[in-house]
């Protein structure tokens, strides 16, 4: 049996505004609300829409017999990573989980379905004047996030998006619904803490929550001059023995041809999104990353402000429907390393910065000591990262742009920046193995980053759990587990 046999079998079991074919306006409309146009780029032949997780069940046993005539899916949360093909399949089945719904708070937490975003979720929990460790931007899905590491305002303090589940609940491979947590299948519960989509289709997250009101934080632009400074005072702030758990600290590099424009500034800038997680006006630890002169005043958003408004912020600066990549790599918070990045970053900017709608950006954003700490007291997860080994710092290059044609040579030029930034960091001995899943592209293996002994217990538990290899085989999107 075919994809052509499954397809037919969802139509007969399904009613038709959950089996879209292309052509159909909300076929159009759910393949176009990808974060990235690359992945809108990809057409899948039909996108299925289960509305419960007994729904999720039967698809897998439907699709599930159709594997070794080549049949295909890709899973999609929210559609926020960028990467081409992890959400998104063409000509095979997407199996959109987007009318998964449901937020329900209870004491001490929260269970999320799988077709939530993160803004909703903040919403509900304001009205108990409630956080979680979530998403920065509001637009984003629970899963990308929940199943691949995580970063949240609150990571100094709180750990990993994925230490903080509690439970997940997961359609197998078989289409039995299981629990992974501490006590119940705890293998996969760990493997799920960073493996992505390699173990199942996760249909509900339940999550800690803990009492959290308003706080001190926005976003500051300045002169690239200034960048240097900046640095200095990112790598004093994470390598201090008594560094403050409250903090949550970017600072970014970026050049934007819409704002170059309307300024008349055609040079990158600096940009600081600095936050306190407590309701501290002005604290002093902030100072040296948002008091910097001259800076733009007239963009200077530093306030008191909520968990659902600072994730509102977050998701104005990002942008939907464009051409858009990450790439990321990781190092030890080394001044002369931060620097010599920041150098080859202008570098490939000259080579890109005339391209229309080009925005280009390099953050540097830390994994504190306190963050790493996290992973062990609640529970372990998979990235392998160590709180041994002291603070770390995440490059991420973020792209946007509109013309496919220029495709080749942005991904060329970012990928050959990474190369220079791996080698420099090498060299300096202030390399680190490890890339984030959720920030990766094509190329890049994270999961091979998380340590051969992670990976092989990341395939162990894959033959126990699907044990025929549906989500390697049938499911290509992502990064899989034995390559």
């Amino acid at each position: 049996m075919s994809t052509r046999d499954v397809i037919e079998k969802l139509e007969k079991a399904f009613p038709a505004d959950q089996v879209l074919f292309k052509g159909v306006e909300a076929y159009e409309e759910r393949n176009n609300s990808y974060l990235s146009q690359l992945e809108s780029d990809i057409t899948p032949r039909v996108i299925f829409l289960p509305k419960s997780t007994k729904e999720v069940s039967e698809f897998l046993k439907i699709i599930k017999p159709c594997v070794g005539d080549g049949a295909r899916f890709a899973i999609r949360g929210a559609g926020q990573q960028p990467l081409p093909g992890c959400a998104n399949i063409q000509d095979e089945i997407t199996l959109d989980l987007a009318l998964l719904s449901g937020i329900q708070v209870s004491k001490g937490g929260v269970s999320i379905a799988a077709g939530e975003r993160w803004g909703a979720v903040y919403n509900e929990l304001s009205k108990d004047g409630l956080g979680v460790t979530g998403a920065r931007s509001g637009n984003n899905g629970i899963g990308g996030l929940a199943l691949s590491g995580g970063l949240s305002f609150f990571g100094s303090r709180e750990g990993f998006v994925c230490d903080n589940v509690v439970n997940y609940e997961v359609v197998l491979a078989s289409g039995d619904i299981v629990n992974a947590n501490a006590k119940e299948n705890p293998d996969l519960f760990k493997a799920l803490r960073g493996g992505g989509n390699n173990f199942g289709v996760v249909t509900k997250f339940d999550m800690r929550t803990f009492t959290q009101g308003p706080f001190w934080g926005g976003a500051v632009f300045y002169f690239a001059d200034q960048f240097p400074t900046q640095v200095e005072a990112l790598v004093n702030e994470v390598t201090r023995p008594n560094a403050s758990e409250e903090t949550h600290i970017m600072i970014s590099l970026f050049f934007a041809e819409e704002l170059a424009k309307g300024m008349g500034l055609n040079q990158a800038l600096g940009l600081n999104q600095a936050y306190y997680t407590q309701e501290v006006e002005k604290p002093p630890v902030l100072e040296p990353f948002v008091a910097m002169q001259p800076q733009i005043e007239q963009l200077n958003s530093m306030r008191m402000i909520t968990l659902k408004g600072a994730a509102e912020e977050q998701a104005a600066m990002a942008r939907t429907g464009v051409r858009c990549a990450y790439m990321n790599t990781t190092v030890k918070p080394d001044v002369a390393t931060l620097k010599a990045a920041s150098e080859l970053f202008s570098a490939a900017l000259e080579k890109v910065k005339d391209l229309e709608g080009i925005v280009y950006s390099l953050t540097m954003q830390p994994y504190p000591a306190s963050l790493l700490k996290k992973t062990d007291e609640l529970g372990g997860n998979v990235l392998g990262l160590e709180s041994a080994t002291g603070s770390l710092i995440s490059f991420l290059f973020l792209m946007y742009w509109k013309n496919r044609s220029d495709d080749q040579v942005i991904l060329k030029t970012t990928q050959e920046l990474l190369d220079q930034i791996d080698t420099d960091a090498a060299a300096r001995g202030t390399a680190v193995p490890y890339k984030y899943l959720n920030y990766a592209f094509t190329g890049q293996d994270p999961i091979g980053s998380y340590g051969a002994e992670n990976k092989e217990f990341l395939q162990r538990v894959s033959e126990k759990y699907d044990p025929e290899g549906l989500f390697q085989k049938a499911v290509p999107g992502g990064f899989k587990l034995f390559t």
